[in-house]
C-alpha cells in the first residue's frame, strides 16, 4: 500500500462516519410524538354551528400512504392514535386503518372520535377488537338543543341521544371504553347533563370550551373563514361554573376540561393529506406533507407544545389501553340490545 492510498482511505472512512453522523442527526425527531390526532378527512354529515374543520373537498391521502407515516410515527415513539374528522366513518378505510394501528404497528391504543351517527353493531363485530376507546360528541340531551347546534338530524331513527346509549351498549358488548366530548357553548352552558352522564358512566368526559379558529369558523373577524361560531362562544367564567357544576352534582364521572388556553398547541394534529397542522398563529397551518419532508422536519414545523400537551393530562396511558382497562364498560354490566330489539325511547332511558 502507498503512503499515498493510507491518507485517501483515512479520509474515506471519515467523511462515511460525518454522513452517518449526518443522518442521524438529520432523521432525529425534535421530540417524541406520543399522541397523535389524525383527522382523516374534513367531510361530515353534520352542520354544528361551532365546527372549525370547514373545507370539506378535500380529499384524503391513500391508504397505503397513511400506513406508512403510521409506521414511521409509531417508530418514533408514538404510543396512541386517534382517529377524527370530520366524521371518520364517512371514510371508507377507517377500519382497516383501525386493525392495522394496533395488529401491525403495535400501538398501545387506538382511538375514535365520532359523532356517532354511521356507526354500526356491525362494524363493532368486525373492527371491535382493535379499538381501544370510542368517543362520541354530545353536547346536549336535549333533541331540540341538539338540532340547534346541528348535532342531530331531524328522523327519529337516527335521534342523537337515542345512538349514544346503544353505541355505548355496543362498547359494552365488544369491550371498547366508551367517552364523551361536549364542546360548552352558548346553547348547552346552562344545561345539566349530570344524570345522564352518571348513567352512561364514560370513562373520560372531556369538556372543550368552544374555540374559534382563524379563517376556519371566526367569520367577520378573519376574510378566508367559512363559518361564524362567535354567537356560540361562551366566556371562561361561564365554562368554568359548567365544570364545576357538574363535578359536584356527579363527582364519580371522570371530568377533564379544557379551556382555550388548556387546549393551545396541546394537540399534534395531522391532516387528511398526512400534514401537521401548526396552530401558534391562531388559525391551522398545514406544513409540508410528512412523505415528501420526512417525519423529523414535520415534527420539528408542527407548533406543538409538549409542556400544555401534558398539562392538559394528554398522557393518559395508564388507563388509555384497553388492556389495562379494569372499568365497568369491560366487566359489560350494563344490558345489551339483540340487533332485533329497538333501543327504548329517549324518555325511558333519562
Amino acid at each position: 500500500m502507498s503512503s499515498l492510498e493510507i491518507p485517501l482511505i483515512l479520509f474515506a472512512v471519515s467523511a462515511l462516519g460525518l454522513l452517518r453522523l449526518y443522518r442521524y442527526w438529520r432523521d432525529r425527531t425534535p421530540f417524541v410524538p406520543l399522541s397523535v390526532n389524525f383527522h382523516m378527512t374534513r367531510k361530515c354529515n353534520y352542520s354544528c354551528g361551532f365546527c372549525f374543520h370547514t373545507d370539506n373537498k378535500s380529499q384524503p391521502a391513500p391508504l397505503e400512504d397513511a400506513k406508512r407515516v403510521i409506521l414511521q410515527l409509531k417508530a418514533a415513539g408514538m404510543k396512541k392514535l386517534n382517529f377524527s374528522g370530520g366524521e371518520p366513518f364517512l371514510y371508507r378505510g377507517l377500519g382497516e386503518l383501525v386493525r392495522f394501528s394496533k395488529e401491525e404497528a403495535k400501538l398501545d391504543s387506538v382511538t375514535i372520535v365520532s359523532n356517532g351517527s354511521l356507526i354500526t353493531e356491525q362494524w363493532f363485530d368486525k373492527y371491535g377488537q382493535w379499538l381501544d376507546i370510542l368517543a362520541i360528541s354530545c353536547d346536549s340531551f336535549n333533541p331540540e338543543t341538539n338540532r340547534t347546534i346541528g348535532r342531530q338530524k331531524t328522523d327519529k331513527d337516527r335521534d342523537h341521544v337515542i345512538r349514544l346509549k346503544r353505541i355505548s351498549s355496543w362498547c359494552d358488548k365488544f369491550s371498547v371504553m366508551f367517552k364523551v366530548n361536549t364542546v360548552v357553548n352558548t346553547h348547552n352552558v346552562e344545561e345539566d347533563m349530570s344524570t345522564e352522564m352518571s348513567f352512561l358512566k364514560p370513562v373520560r368526559w372531556k369538556l372543550f370550551q368552544c374555540l374559534l379558529i382563524d379563517n376556519e369558523n371566526n367569520k367577520g373577524a378573519t376574510p378566508d373563514a367559512v363559518r361564524d361560531a362567535r354567537p356560540f362562544v361562551v366566556t371562561k367564567d361561564a365554562f368554568d361554573n359548567f365544570v364545576t357544576r357538574h363535578r359536584k352534582a356527579a363527582p364519580s364521572l371522570n371530568i377533564v376540561p379544557e379551556d382555550n388556553t388548556t387546549m393551545k398547541d396541546s394537540y399534534l394534529i395531522m391532516d387528511e393529506k398526512l400534514r401537521f397542522l401548526n396552530c401558534t398563529s391562531g388559525s391551522k397551518v398545514p406544513g409540508k406533507p410528512i412523505l415528501q419532508v420526512g417525519l423529523a422536519v414535520a415534527l420539528a414545523e408542527a407548533g406543538f407544545d409538549q409542556k400544555s400537551f401534558t398539562k392538559r393530562d394528554g398522557d393518559y396511558s395508564d388507563m388509555w389501553s384497553r388492556s389495562n382497562n379494569t372499568n365497568d364498560n369491560k366487566n359489560n354490566t350494563k344490558a345489551k340490545p339483540t340487533k332485533q330489539e329497538p333501543i327504548c325511547d329517549v324518555e325511558d332511558l333519562f
